[in-house]
């Protein structure tokens, strides 16, 4: 039997799970992942796991669980993150002009973390911007928190395979974003969705994964017969490279 230190993939590392409160109760579950960019580091996630006016969702923090050793992974601690400061939020999110776009980003305090904290990021350079090196029907992984399950004693997230349904590359209906056919619950919001990066992975690379996008919710028919009709099985995942953009530094 492997340790549970060897088996874990560093992509394992690189998702958090994330709990929203309002004041000390606790309100929804959810999913996010770690980008760095320059010397910043950030918390992704779905912006309606922050705010979400037609459900009156409203949290005024979240937190995150965190390992303190790549080795030991059953050591783990929970971070807190204020959403608000002085009145004013404290993510950045963005808009196109199709519309709002479902993904946010919480900038983190290094010097708040523990000093023994062990996270892996994406960073710009994981970001798939060849449009053709993703064919449709091309497997994918998301990796997340759905229900809030996951390994409790190792605190890791699971793994559902996916394929893009959609041509990746094409805004969906005119939306940043493209479709994923894949079993996803809720919790699943803003969790990475990847692509195994073989060239990184012969290089060595310590993350050798590919960030094709954010998974946000499942695409469904609003005609749709309940009864007669199954769900469609499909989601929606928003383009990562909207992450350029909420994390440039401002000028």
């Amino acid at each position: 039997m492997l340790d549970a230190a060897v088996a874990a993939d560093p992509l394992m590392l690189a998702a958090a799970r994330v709990s929203t409160f309002v004041g000390e109760r606790g309100a929804t579950n959810a999913s996010g992942f770690f980008f760095q960019r320059d010397d910043g580091l950030y918390l992704v996630t779905s912006r309606h796991v922050l705010i979400d006016k037609p459900t009156g969702h409203f949290p005024d923090r979240l937190e995150i669980e965190l390992h303190l050793d790549a080795h030991e992974l059953s050591r783990s601690v929970n971070f807190s993150i204020p959403l608000y400061e002085n009145g004013r939020s404290v993510w950045r999110e963005g808009r196109d002009s199709a519309g709002d776009i479902d993904v946010a980003v919480l900038p983190l305090d290094r010097t708040k973390l523990h000093a023994d904290v062990a996270i892996r990021a994406f960073t710009p350079q994981h970001l798939q911007l060849r449009f053709e090196d993703v064919g449709v029907g091309q497997p994918l992984l998301v990796v997340g928190f759905p229900l809030g399950f996951h390994d409790t004693v190792y605190h890791l997230p699971v793994v559902r395979q996916a394929i893009a349904a959609s041509p990746y590359g094409v805004r969906f209906q005119g939306q940043g974003l493209f479709l994923t056919d894949a079993r996803t619950h809720r919790g699943t919001s803003g969790a990475p969705v990847v692509m195994r990066d073989t060239e990184a992975s012969a290089a060595g690379a310590l993350l050798p994964w590919k960030l094709l996008g954010v998974h946000s919710a499942s695409m469904d028919m609003g005609n749709r017969d309940l009864q007669l009709d199954e769900s469609l099985g499909l989601n929606c995942a928003w383009y990562a490279d909207i992450l350029l953009t909420l994390t440039e530094a401002p000028k």
